[in-house]
């Protein structure tokens, strides 16, 4: 019988030896960096095709409000493009020509729920799929190549922005705002690390990261240059100079503006648990 309580006694012991060391560490937040890569959809990549990936990167911080919730923090760096000479199920696009690249720069604020328990350190809660949403803004800059020069879209008024032709078309901002939805897995590899790897999709406010939104305008909307050429608007308004006729017609449409752009990053993620400690409590 003695020998009965003895070995209950310790038992007892180590169980509540652990339950108090799990109880003393709290897993404030974490501290995390990703590497991965983005798509852009919008008015050259109708068809959400996932066929031009380009790199992406994250650093972020985020805070613990129990074992289920936190809220996240992070600067996401993304290479967005496309060109319309992946359009070859639609001849229209293909013989539009356009084409785009852009560095987006973006800041977040998420909210990420947890679907398991999630505790760093314990082997039988240290995975967890989980969902996140949340608010952003971001910067972005469309430039295309002429002859092997890099231009920047926006100040040449592609679609008459800023041109006397087209008062109503005003130059559009370098600015956005995104809603990023997602979803995870992360696990952990041990009390201080742990990987994950996520996808995140982003809606925006804009319909101009790729440079594309309304119609076709004038040619005259475009100046030319002083030995009488015609100016780099002009010729990159309207590049299906280079696959045969043009098309650019005044009014003809050029893009869809009732669909704003979109564009996704999938990444890896390791990250950094920050603990504390808190001191046990005599009951």
């Amino acid at each position: 019988m003695m020998k009965f309580f003895a070995v209950f006694a310790v038992i007892a012991f180590t169980t509540t030896t652990r339950i108090a060391a799990q109880n003393a560490i709290v897993q404030e937040g974490e501290f995390g960096i990703g590497l991965g890569a983005s798509h852009y959809f919008g008015d050259l990549n109708t068809r959400a095709k996932v066929n031009r990936a380009k790199p992406a990167a994250t650093i972020f911080f985020r805070k613990n409000f129990g074992n289920y919730i936190a809220a996240r923090i992070g600067a996401t760096y993304a290479r967005v493009g496309y060109s319309d000479v992946y359009n070859t199920h639609n001849e229209y696009m293909y013989r539009r020509n356009l084409s785009f690249n852009s560095n987006v720069w973006e800041l977040t604020l998420q909210g990420d729920f947890n679907f398991f328990r999630f505790m760093p350190g314990e082997p039988q809660y240290n995975f967890t799929p989980y969902v996140t949403l949340g608010a952003g803004v971001f910067s972005y800059d469309p430039f295309a190549y002429l002859n092997g020069e890099k231009i920047f879209l926006r100040p040449l008024g592609t679609e008459g922005q800023g041109s006397a032709l087209y008062p109503a078309r005003k130059q559009y901002s370098t600015m956005g705002i995104c809603f990023p939805i997602g979803a995870g897995i992360k696990y952990a590899i041990n009390e201080r690390i742990n990987i994950a790897f996520e996808i995140l999709h982003r809606v925006t406010s804009t319909d101009y990261m790729d440079d594309v939104s309304t119609t076709y305008v004038d040619a005259t909307a475009f100046p030319t240059n002083p030995d009488g050429s015609p100016s780099q608007a002009f010729l990159l308004s309207d590049r299906s100079y280079e696959t045969g006729e043009p098309i650019g017609i005044a009014g003809r449409q050029r893009g869809n503006s009732k669909q704003k752009d979109q564009f996704v990053t999938a990444m890896f993620h390791i990250t950094f648990n920050l603990q504390s400690y808190k001191c046990p409590t005599a009951d």
